[in-house]
């Protein structure tokens, strides 16, 4: 489990810790980029059309924005942890070209059953438990009461709802078959929408104006 950046709760330029930030938390594979079968190189992101435009919505109305994901290609052998820092860095490119910014990428490299040595275990980072939101809320001074997030699967929804936040499924990705899953489960979401630009419109449109 990591950070992307060297990340702290935010204080005033004298030591005082400011105010909780509310945030999204965003899936990437199939939230945030095309679902696709591995991801090994930068080469492989493909960004879903209006997932920058999306970031950059929740930037202006105020939120912190930071991506959690599971990538068992780390436990699988199939990439190691600085291969997977240069996907996130490339990933990072691709939307700083397109005007957005994130906060911070937190990623689980575990599977409790595929991989080899100290990655194939049980832990409290691979969603659906909620180890990378609270360590993103702890290290980046985030209020979970007031923070959403938003995936295309039911353990993203599972890992923000254990967290305290809210949630809200898109369809792309596997969306559609795991809003139907989660109907059955009587888990509904907030909302269900067909993006990821949907979500942040709606999530937008759902919290009080900050004045940002």
């Amino acid at each position: 489990m990591r950070s992307a950046e060297a990340a702290r709760a935010p204080d005033d330029g004298r030591g005082a810790r400011t105010e909780l930030r509310p945030a999204v938390f965003l899936d990437r594979d199939g939230t945030l980029t095309v679902e696709s079968d591995w991801v090994t190189s930068g080469a492989d992101l493909v960004l879903v059309p209006g997932a920058a435009e999306a970031i950059a919505l929740l930037e202006r109305a105020g939120f912190a924005v930071v991506v959690v994901t599971n990538q068992s290609a780390v436990a699988r052998g199939m990439i190691d942890e600085r291969e997977l820092g240069a996907i996130h860095a490339r990933f990072e490119e691709l939307l700083a070209e397109r005007g957005a910014r994130l906060d911070g990428i937190y990623s689980c490299p575990h599977h409790p059953t595929e991989g080899v040595g100290a990655w194939r275990r049980e832990c409290e980072c691979r969603k659906p438990k909620p180890g990378l939101v609270l360590q993103a809320a702890r290290e980046l001074g985030l209020d979970l009461a007031r923070s959403w997030i938003v995936g295309d699967a039911l353990r993203d929804l599972e890992a923000g709802w254990s967290a305290g936040t809210r949630a809200v499924l898109v369809a792309t990705g596997k969306g559609a078959r795991e809003h139907a899953t989660a109907l059955a489960k009587g888990r509904a979401p907030d909302a269900f929408v067909p993006d990821v630009l949907a979500a942040a419109r709606w999530i937008v449109a759902a919290t009080p104006h900050r004045g940002a």
